[in-house]
């Protein structure tokens, strides 16, 4: 997959996309990522890429021609015959919430570019005119697009082919499974002043660990984000292992790992 960064600091991205997973996927050939400045296709000694809103107002406005200039650069560097050109998204906290669902339809793209606006955002007649889609990744304001640009970057790279040394993770984390929260993990030692793990853990019984599993994960969605559970098709004996987990006093408490209870209003099944 090849994504491309419209920035007036690429290098900010590229930065953030060189370690871990994402470095990773980039070692194995599974992710290139190119950042292209404005600037450099601004007019002008100053290499001017904003100005003054009209209307009056604080801040300036991104330009037209750098942001076109650019993205179309960026098309054109990436293209390939026969295939229709990138996507480009405005990261922008007035588009679509990020969540898993678009992550996955991303990272079935071949090609995505990303525009990062600066100061009061970008001329409304570039985005309507070259950009596909908006896309938020929650309801904050930054001063720029390139920390919302890492987390796509981020997320749809994990996503790719390769990835990950083992793809089973993927797919148990949260928002995966059904649209639910993950379950809890432990790992060494059993024993500790923080707590004990789970002894269903440690039984060899796969069959119910897995049970345990799919019940801590109804539990803690139940708990932490009820919403989830409204989009969610549980089947019946999805809600008799939530029946249980709730009988059982846990209360988003699990038992083993002691922790303060979650808040906010617990919504009837």
């Amino acid at each position: 997959m090849r994504i491309d960064v419209i920035s007036l600091f690429p290098e900010f991205v590229d930065q953030c996309a060189g370690f871990g997973v994402v470095g990773r996927a980039r070692e194995r050939g599974l992710l290139s990522l190119h950042g292209w400045n404005p600037r450099d296709h601004a007019e002008g000694n100053y290499r001017r890429v904003d100005d003054r809103p009209f209307g009056g107002g604080p801040g300036m406005v991104m330009m037209i021609e750098p942001l076109r200039a650019a993205i179309r650069a960026a098309q054109a560097a990436g293209h390939v015959d026969d295939r229709p050109p990138a996507r480009v998204v405005y990261m922008s906290p007035q588009g679509r919430p990020l969540d898993q669902a678009k992550v996955r339809e991303l990272a079935a793209l071949d090609r995505l570019v990303l525009l990062c606006g600066r100061y009061e955002g970008v001329d409304e007649r570039l985005i309507r005119a070259e950009v596909d889609e908006e896309i938020s990744i929650g309801d904050y304001v930054l001063s720029g697009g390139e920390l919302a640009a890492a987390v796509v970057v981020d997320a749809v790279a994990r996503l790719q082919d390769g990835a990950l040394n083992d793809a089973e993770s993927a797919i148990q984390d949260s928002f995966e499974a059904d649209g639910l929260l993950d379950c809890p993990h432990y790992t060494r030692p059993v024993e500790h002043e923080l707590g004990t793990v789970p002894a269903v853990l440690m039984s060899g019984n796969h069959a119910e660990i897995a049970r345990w599993r799919r019940m801590q994960a109804l539990g803690r969605t139940w708990a932490r984000r009820p919403d989830l559970l409204d989009e969610a098709a549980l089947s019946p004996a999805d809600r008799r292992l939530l029946d249980e987990w709730r009988a059982s006093g846990e209360g988003g408490v699990v038992s083993g790992a002691p922790g303060p209870l979650a808040s906010g209003t617990k919504k009837p099944l």
